[in-house]
């Protein structure tokens, strides 16, 4: 058989793999903090039909003769690249502006992921959590010193005089301090929230609901066995913007440029297809 069909068909194979990611790109160009992904293809294995031998005194060398034989799908890398920050105005939706990961636990499984997407909200309990019910992590005391569920509430607000004052407000800063305003018109330091970072997020797998698991083999900050979050602002992290989202960094016009040029190889590869099957019956029918 002809060495195109087979050729051909790797490139049909290959090409609706990389309509998928493009589909799946704008789909999500509205999702919170969700990053793009993109297709990097690589030629197959060759056919060798002569190797290339090196010249020696007065003769010269000769090439080498190769037939590749299709294409094939190297990686599909997600692109980590920073989304607009939007200004939404609530207090508990947090963006990260610059390099730095939420770090979030699913108190069912006791399983901890990361994310990029802060739409948080506080349950009735008063911990932060996702819009999935899984609790942010960072320094869970006062001192910050203790690592756990962020809960936003009064739990180690300086003494006073009864009766005891009661939490009016709270607001996060840009390092991820949890400052909680109380009646009596003091305030202290409730929590922290922590970050974390990684120096190969291809590492990282998409779990659904803005989530990444993989963290040890992303190479996360406190290494594979223990990973240990940080403080925004340090560590090569950026800073959290609280009242703000980060946007999805799809960019459509490169998505529907890539939609039109993938359409189009994949037809070129149909058109292997046809002509390769022509050829065939041309090479049937000299039998009559």
């Amino acid at each position: 058989m002809l060495r195109s069909l087979t050729s051909a068909i790797s490139g049909l194979q290959s090409f609706q793999q990389q309509m998928d990611v493009i589909g799946n790109n704008v789909a999500n160009v509205n999702t919170t903090a969700f990053k793009s992904a993109r297709v990097e293809l690589a030629d197959a294995f060759s056919q060798t039909l002569q190797s290339s031998s090196a010249g020696s005194g007065g003769n010269s060398g000769t090439p080498g003769m190769q037939i590749g034989c299709g294409v094939v799908i190297q990686a599909i890398n997600n692109i980590y690249s920073q989304g607009a920050l939007a200004r939404t105005g609530v207090g508990t939706d947090l963006a990260v502006s610059g390099s730095g990961y939420f770090v979030v636990r699913n108190t069912l499984d006791n399983n901890t992921y990361v994310t990029r997407a802060g739409d948080f909200r506080v349950d009735q309990a008063g911990y932060l959590v996702t819009n999935g019910g899984l609790r942010v992590q960072g320094y869970s005391d006062a001192a910050l010193s203790t690592m756990g569920d962020i809960v936003i509430d009064t739990t180690g607000m300086p003494p006073s005089a009864p009766p005891a004052p009661s939490m009016v407000s709270f607001a996060i800063s840009v390092d991820g301090k949890i400052n909680v305003s109380l009646s009596n018109g003091s305030q202290f330091v409730r929590g922290q929230i922590l970050m974390q970072n990684f120096t190969d997020p291809q590492g990282l797998m998409k779990e659904s609901n803005n989530l990444y698991s993989g963290i040890g083999a992303a190479g996360p900050l406190g290494g594979a066995a223990s990973p240990t979050p940080a403080p925004p602002g340090t560590n090569g992290m950026g800073t959290i913007q609280a009242g703000a989202l980060e946007l999805s960094n799809v960019d459509l016009a490169s998505e529907f440029t890539n939609l039109i040029t993938t359409q189009r190889a994949y037809q070129a590869n149909a058109r292997v297809i046809t002509t390769s099957d022509e050829m065939l019956q041309e090479l049937v029918n000299l039998k009559r």
